[in-house]
């Protein structure tokens, strides 16, 4: 019987690409892992571990076996009257298959049915693979498989042979237990030695003895923290603990700590400090610049303000760090003088003064210049307004802020939005982008709403971010937006698969967040009409730009509260009517789901699709339904329940109260299951049918004003 022992698989290399350490190290370890598994050579309880440093990547795998189990085999290999002849003897068809699958010609056969005819099968029993197959198998699947951002090229010590890698590699280690199993990869073979740290290694060349010592043994002989979540673990209690002495907090930024990680092969946080002076430019800036350029982590104090503090991680622990601090405190200062000199520069030019050269900014080849684009977002904005003000349900703003006055501040804010991208710390930093377009217009002396609409009419930016503050700037984000879809689908630019360049499906979604949240009475159908009348006759030459734009939105919708929970039949039977204002939908939703937990609910909706069935399938054309001609007392008691229930409903409904209005539709059971014990819908007479549909068509109706009900039967 084979034995188990511990794996340990390690590829030396030089530096690796911070940005894709992370991934890299796992998909090394579970593409490994799992061509191992799928070969019989790992057992059911094992444990993989894998490593990711700067300069290695790795996998420790328990319970591996050195031999897998064999395996019984079943080879199907042709009917009986081709593999034998009158004789009974083997044909040469026969003998030439059996050759090819490897199998003597004396292998015994079984004949068996194989559908209608008789088939010839050889039961075989297939050995396992050795460890030192199947390992050199899964290192070759690994190599053509790993998420390697970009290969490179080089050469082999041989001088001839070239070989392609992330980076190139220099030892390999394959260690079961304490033997070295022999494969090769990348014109290395295995063996059992790695290096540890450039400069602080107690030894600079590492032997490991068993696979069971390398972590331990890099950690200590090596000063390397190999496993990647242990690395980063320990840079983050540092950092914690750094802030924590000052009493701050190091900025939140989970792929700056990843990339910081990837940086280094054992972390030491050291703190520095820059000029207080450097504090009067925007924090957004001084935080990007030290993020983006250095790596290094803002100190903030407890109401979120930047410090002049800031933590950086050394990939060195001298005795004496002074002059690593020094160092980073010495570079990081030309980084902030910049971004002085470009604020201070910026706020010598008004942005109204830019909104010229904006014409000269091209935004899409097809689409023309962001001078043109802010245009166009001015006027969706302006039908924006012009909806909020004519909808059924007011949308409330202060008295103050009347619809006229809204309007002056959207157009306003819409004619200098974009006009920050000519300033020079935007173009330094593209994501400041209506960021730094807030400040530049507060220190104009813009009204507040106006500054505070150019700052937010990029949000919400990604999932989970904040929405625009005021009204001004969800009128202005929500044009924004229309205006990047509504274009983009119509030149033909849609999303496809998984690309989707222009991120077309984050702009929908932020459509969706502003019209649910925000619960606009604004119709989405409206809006992408509104949004298509802004572009010039001619420009979109999408010929169904807006029907391929609203089953984009809805199809983003419904994917959107399937997220939030939502079972897929709630969502299904709210999203089928297509409600037009989004504001509601969440109510909707509650609505059905109350409905769905009451006892007649299933009932209603088997009903329910029982009568859309029915409808369809019906040439009748529709009439009004006739009490005189409702001649059984089941159809008669049905009138009058829906009467009576849609009495209830109908105004709890227009309320808002979408509860409530399908509760009161509950007490329709009864009456619908007599009448469909009770009474043939398709009467011999005409007139009889036509009038049982017109009551089937007024039950539909009244039951699928807040959701398609049927869509709730299983």
């Amino acid at each position: 019987m084979s034995t188990h022992q511990n794996l340990l698989v390690e590829l030396f290399v030089e530096e690796l690409p911070p940005k894709a350490l992370k991934k890299l190290g796992e998909s090394f370890a579970q593409l490994i892992e799992a061509a191992l598994r799928a070969q019989g050579l790992v057992g059911a309880g094992a444990v993989a571990t894998s490593f990711a440093s700067p300069r290695r990547l790795g996998l420790h795998l328990t319970q591996v076996l050195e031999q897998a189990p064999e395996k019984a085999q079943r080879i199907k290999l042709m009917p009986v009257a081709v593999g034998l002849g009158a004789d009974g003897q083997p044909s040469p068809a026969l003998l030439k298959k059996l050759a090819a699958s490897g199998l003597a010609a004396d292998t015994s056969l079984e004949r068996a049915l194989d559908g209608k005819a008789e088939a010839l099968f050889a039961n075989t029993v297939q050995p396992g693979a050795s460890l030192a197959q199947g390992l050199q198998q899964a290192l070759d699947e690994m190599l053509k498989a790993l998420p390697i951002p970009k290969v490179m090229s080089y050469q082999l010590a041989d001088g001839w042979s070239n070989v392609h890698f992330v980076r190139p590699v220099h030892s390999l280690i394959a260690l079961h237990g304490d033997t070295v199993v022999p494969v090769s990869l990348l014109g290395l073979q295995s063996g059992r030695h790695t290096q540890g740290h450039r400069f602080e290694a107690a030894e600079s060349r590492l032997e490991i003895e068993h696979a069971d010592h390398y972590a331990e043994a890099l950690k200590t002989r090596g000063a390397v923290i190999a496993s990647f979540a242990e690395r980063r673990a320990e840079l983050q209690r540092q950092l914690q603990a750094a802030g924590a002495k000052l009493g701050l907090k190091p900025i939140e930024d989970e792929a700056l700590l990843d990339e910081v990680t990837a940086l280094v092969e054992r972390p030491n946080v050291l703190h520095c400090q820059f000029e207080k002076d450097f504090l009067e430019v925007p924090q957004e800036c001084l935080i990007l610049t030290m993020k983006a350029n250095q790596k290094y982590f803002p100190l903030l104090d407890a109401a979120g303000r930047l410090t002049q503090h800031f933590l950086v991680v050394s990939n060195i622990a001298p005795a004496d760090a002074s002059a690593v601090i020094q160092g980073n405190e010495r570079v990081v200062r030309p980084r902030l003088a910049d971004a002085k000199f470009f604020y201070d520069q910026d706020r010598k030019k008004k942005l109204a003064d830019r909104v010229p050269g904006l014409a000269k900014v091209v935004y899409h080849g097809k689409l023309g210049s962001q001078g043109e684009r802010a245009e166009r977002v001015r006027a969706i904005a302006h039908a924006i307004v012009n909806q909020l003000r004519s909808a059924t349900v007011p949308y409330t703003v202060e008295a103050k802020d009347q619809f006229d006055v809204l309007d002056s501040k959207v157009q306003q804010a819409a004619l200098l939005a974009k006009a920050d991208l000519l300033t020079d710390m935007v173009g330094e930093f593209p994501e400041l982008q209506g960021i730094m377009g807030g400040y530049y217009a507060r220190h104009e002396g813009l009204r507040d709403g106006v500054a505070i609409a150019i700052e937010d009419h990029y949000k919400p930016r990604f999932a989970g971010d904040a929405l625009p503050r005021n009204h001004t700037g969800t009128v202005l984000a929500l044009a924004d937006k229309l205006e990047t879809l509504v274009g983009l689908f119509g030149v033909g630019q849609l999303p496809s698969g998984d690309k989707d360049p222009f991120a077309l499906r984050r702009h929908a979604l932020g459509v969706i967040r502003i019209l649910m949240e925000k619960n606009l009475p604004l119709s989405l159908p409206a809006l992408v009409q509104a949004g298509v009348a802004a572009f010039p006759e001619g420009m979109l030459t999408h010929p169904t730009v807006q029907e391929d734009l609203l089953h984009f939105a809805y199809e983003r919708l419904t994917g959107t509260l399937r997220e939030q929970g939502y079972s897929a039949q709630e969502v299904d039977a709210v999203i089928a009517l297509r409600p037009a204002q989004w504001g509601d939908i969440p109510k909707r939703l509650a609505a059905v789901r109350a409905f769905a937990a009451l006892p007649e609910a299933p009932a209603l909706a088997a009903a329910n699709k029982r009568v859309g069935n029915i409808l369809k399938k019906s040439e009748e054309a529709p009439v009004a339904l006739n009490s005189a001609l409702l001649q059984e007392a089941a159809e008669q008691q049905l009138a009058a329940a829906l009467q009576a229930a849609t009495a209830q409903a109908d105004p709890l409904f227009e309320q808002g109260d979408y509860t409530g209005s399908l509760r009161a539709l509950a007490a329709l059971k009864g009456p619908v299951d007599a009448f469909f014990d009770g009474v043939m819908v398709n009467a011999e007479d005409t007139a009889v049918r036509a009038n049982r549909l017109a009551l089937l068509r007024g039950l539909q109706q009244a039951m699928n004003r807040v959701a398609e009900l049927a869509r709730l039967a299983q």
